[in-house]
């Protein structure tokens, strides 16, 4: 059963591409009429590829890995940060950090320094500081905060990236194909979608169509979250069952070994000698 229909996405206005001059020919595929000089969206592709994309995305979640959402927009880093959040996933909304997946050992020390900062400020270590060295780290700490605090819980690579605007977000999308780290990109008519590997034809500057999608994807995420939940309570509830089981067969047990290992430590009943042999008559002469 598709994840959205038509009127829906028609409605959220994600149909509507870019100017006609504007576009990249290699979304010719997804590209239904021109109308006015701009690129209309075929949203029948673009519902069977999202419902396509939403499925990956469950199936990633559901093994338990993080999926790191890239929107630096300024009118859809909002909607983003929200989805991401509600969910429990890492999200960049500010300026890519370049190297952020390609030198990820260096994010985790900058992360990491955040953290060792509030932490002396929480045991009075710099409360001897002065006032410009305090200011000095308390800029220094909104700035980390600003740039890397919705990655803090990210401590090794993201499984997938989520990237809304894949022509804008172009060095994230480079430094996961190079990592070999799938990308699920919504992707307008001015953009490549080469490079993507699920890819979501759709309006990326328009607000109600990046949310209508998040939507899609984000209920797909955790669905495969709860899914995981709910296999992991079985395994447990199976494994309580088989040490319920194995303790109830113990005590039956129990007798049988005993009365072999008394039987073993019994002493040897005396064996009874058998009767001599009658001696032979002697041969008649």
């Amino acid at each position: 059963m598709s994840r959205t229909n038509f009127e829906q996405l028609l409605q959220a206005g994600c149909h509507f591409g870019h100017l006609k001059r504007k576009w990249n020919p290699a979304m010719a595929p997804y590209i239904y009429t021109e109308r006015n000089g701009i690129h209309i969206i075929d949203l029948y592709k673009t519902s069977a590829k999202l419902d396509e994309a939403a499925e990956a995305l469950k199936q990633i979640a559901k093994s338990g890995k993080k999926i790191l959402f890239v929107g630096t927009k300024k009118q859809t880093k909002e909607v983003i940060a929200e989805k991401a959040t509600s969910i429990n996933m890492p999200y960049v909304t500010e300026r890519w950090p370049g190297g952020m997946l390609t030198n990820f050992p260096t994010i985790r020390k900058a992360v990491k320094k955040m953290a060792n900062i509030d932490r002396l400020m929480n045991d009075g270590t710099y409360g001897n500081l002065s006032k410009r060295e305090l200011l000095q780290i308390t800029r220094q700490r909104a700035k980390l905060e600003k740039n890397l605090g919705s990655i803090a819980d990210l401590v090794r690579l993201p499984s997938a990236l989520f990237v809304v605007d894949v022509l804008k977000e172009n060095i994230a999308v480079k430094e996961a194909n190079r990592l070999g780290i799938p990308v699920f990109g919504i992707v307008d008519t001015n953009s490549d979608p080469k490079n993507i590997d699920f890819v979501i034809p759709a309006n990326d500057d328009a607000k109600d169509s990046v949310e209508l999608i998040l939507n899609v994807c984000c209920a797909a995420i955790n669905e495969g979250i709860e899914e995981r939940k709910v296999e992991k309570a079985d395994d447990k509830a199976a494994e309580a069952q088989a040490e319920a089981e194995e303790a109830e067969e113990k005590p039956a047990r129990r007798p049988a070994r005993k009365a072999r290992k008394d039987a073993a430590e019994a002493p040897a009943a005396p064996v009874a000698e058998a009767p001599a042999a009658e001696e032979e008559a002697p041969a008649a002469e």
